[in-house]
């Protein structure tokens, strides 16, 4: 048999491929190890995993700036099993990192972290690891907020007993065309793929096939699945996963994402985190849904108490409504964010709490002693979920609470209409400088100011295609160089 003959008959790569009944076993299984085992065991377990899996050939290592933009550098499996103590990149390369003269920054492996990725959807013979971003010395990095995320989580474990649970519900467009965000234009604006809406859609119709596949992908991801449909507007789609613990589930919250980017471009499309892609319809959100366990205990949930929810609940709710407008450049990070505040389509620009006000900041959904929580409504789905969490679990803990004068009556407050408000309500608040250190306190601002002045002071009702191609988490980077 001549070499020729061979090759057709051996494939040259023999790369890792599962099936997704066993992916979905796997990444379960992974999820579970990882509260049961400790670091180190974790490390062990998996570096003999990559050593023992020959068909394997590269491991993905993920990290969040900390404007929300994911990251990702791809290691040589033989290179990482014997480097993994010592992987170095460039941060002053990263906008919303280091200055040049900080530029060599590390990253830490978090083991526990680990995700076996569908190959059809990736390609094959990768996993992907969550990153810790460390400094030389390697200390934590201060504008790395997934591990000041993890920090805090373990701080409360520590000292309070509690775990912040976290379910998200993060809403998106799909647009018709590879890129289409780079190539957008206002005389054109986006070209939707369905005209139908809530529920509605054809079984094989684009929208729904994106939904079905992208849906098939989280779940071999071990996500836990709840639902997945259209949204309100046309286009617009939701998939909901499982809560988890907060770190896990901002995890989720960005290979969500990355999962309905891969998907839509690898059907020639494009999915969209634009809050507010398209005038006159709704726009997108991502509700986080909060709440906090002791042992097995819901502490937020009081059969007795007001909307089922405990004094806890509540004075969660308290500090979280008071600091609700300097918050806001956090959980709305972008020039378009503030277009899908705008009451005329369920937009949840009010700083107040309701049981069925969608218009309300926070909404109290009916639970019972599992399901009881806070949701709050007003997050976009293009904000930093690490630096949302991190920021909003420390408010609801640490915040001042309201105050309510008897002498007045009450007034509806509304959150920042436009980015310009929202960075000077941030600006000047001292909460959020000790919450997040100062240093990365006026380096966020620094980020968001550039975005702002980008772009034209009044919105409009027109979508431009400055607060398109300058959004942080469209990849148009050689045109920030060229502003």
């Amino acid at each position: 048999m001549s070499k020729t003959d061979r090759a057709e008959i051996t494939p040259l790569k023999n790369f890792l491929e599962i099936p997704y009944d066993e992916l979905e076993t796997l990444n379960l299984e992974a999820a579970e190890a990882a509260e049961k085992l400790s670091p180190a065991e974790l490390e062990k377990k998996y570096c003999e995993y990559l050593r023992r899996e020959k068909r394997l050939k590269a491991v993905t290592v993920c990290f969040t700036d900390i404007e929300g933009r994911f990251h990702m550098l791809d290691y040589d499996k033989q290179f990482f099993l014997t480097a993994n103590d010592n992987l170095t990149f460039d941060g002053s390369s990263i906008r919303g990192f280091s200055a040049q003269k900080e530029s060599d920054l590390r990253l830490g492996i978090d083991w526990g972290s680990i995700v076996w990725l569908p190959s059809d959807v990736f390609g094959p013979g990768k996993v992907i690891m969550f990153g810790t971003v460390l400094n030389r010395d390697k200390s934590l990095y201060d504008s790395d907020f997934r591990a000041r995320l993890s920090e805090l989580a373990r701080e409360l474990k520590k000292t309070k007993g509690l775990t912040a649970n976290v379910a998200a519900e993060v809403e998106g467009f799909l647009v018709k065309g590879l890129n289409s965000e780079q190539a957008y234009n206002e005389t054109d604006g986006f070209q939707l793929i369905s005209t139908g809406g809530y529920y509605h859609s054809l079984p094989l119709d684009p929208l729904k096939k994106f939904i079905d596949t992208a849906a098939e992908a989280q779940r071999a991801m071990g996500f836990r699945n709840e639902k997945d449909h259209p949204e309100v507007a046309p286009s617009q789609f939701e998939l909901n996963f499982s809560h988890a613990h907060a770190v896990r589930a901002c995890d989720l919250i960005q290979l969500y994402r990355l999962v309905c980017r891969q998907v839509a471009a690898n059907m020639g499309m494009t999915a969209t985190f634009l809050p507010k892609p398209v005038s006159g319809v709704n726009g997108s959100g991502m509700h986080l849904n909060l709440s906090f366990s002791k042992g097995s205990r819901n502490i937020f949930f009081d059969a007795k108490g007001e909307d089922g929810l405990s004094a806890g609940a509540w004075d969660a709710v308290s500090r979280i409504l008071n600091h609700a407008q300097e918050l806001s450049l956090i959980l709305n990070p972008s020039v378009n964010a503030y277009r899908r505040l705008d009451p005329h389509f369920e937009a949840p620009n009010q700083i107040k709490v309701s049981s069925v006000d969608r218009g309300a900041m926070i909404r109290i959904p009916a639970g019972n002693e599992r399901s009881a929580r806070l949701e709050i409504r007003s997050v976009g789905p293009d904000a930093n979920p690490y630096l949302a969490l991190f920021t909003l679990i420390s408010t609801a803990l640490h915040g001042e609470p309201l105050t309510k004068d008897e002498g007045k009556r009450d007034r509806v407050r509304y959150l920042p209409g436009n980015i310009h408000d929202a960075l000077r309500l941030y600006r000047a608040s001292e909460f959020l400088k000790k919450t997040m250190g100062e240093a990365p306190h006026d380096k966020y601002a620094l980020h968001k100011q550039a975005s702002a002045d980008r772009n034209p002071k009044e919105l409009g009702s027109i979508v431009k295609t400055s607060e398109v191609l300058f959004h942080h988490d469209v990849t148009t980077q050689m045109l920030w160089h060229k502003f």
